[in-house]
């Protein structure tokens, strides 16, 4: 796929993310509020159905992912404190060559995260 692209992985299981609440806005600094662009969930390959932003739909500017990720670990049955130490994993990032695929995957644990700019 090309576009903006996501893959969520469980590395305290081993196993993708399915079921995550994803959601995505552009974000422009003092130029208003952010604009949620999309809104969908993880499917059980971790992946979204679809790119978040199509090819021709990317345009340079300041965005963020956020992804809903007690929820998700509450799904799996783990006893997460209340409040959990993740609850929503924020990501913001910058798109710079709209022309290039974008893909940000989120590597994931109830008590730690990273991300990467992948291709």
């Amino acid at each position: 796929m090309s576009g903006l692209t996501t893959h969520i992985l469980d590395t305290a299981r081993g196993c993708p993310a399915g079921g995550v609440a994803i959601r995505l806005y552009e974000c422009e600094r003092g130029a208003g509020p952010d604009v949620l662009i999309v809104e969908t969930r993880s499917n059980q390959d971790g992946r979204c159905e679809a790119p978040l932003l199509e090819k021709g739909a990317m345009k340079a500017g300041r965005y963020r992912l956020e992804f809903d990720v007690a929820d998700y670990f509450r799904a799996t049955g783990l006893d997460l404190p209340n409040p959990a130490f993740l609850d929503i994993v924020t990501i913001s990032f910058g798109i710079a060559e709209p022309g290039s695929p974008y893909h940000v995957p989120l590597l994931l644990s109830p008590y730690g995260y990273s991300t990467y700019r992948g291709s």
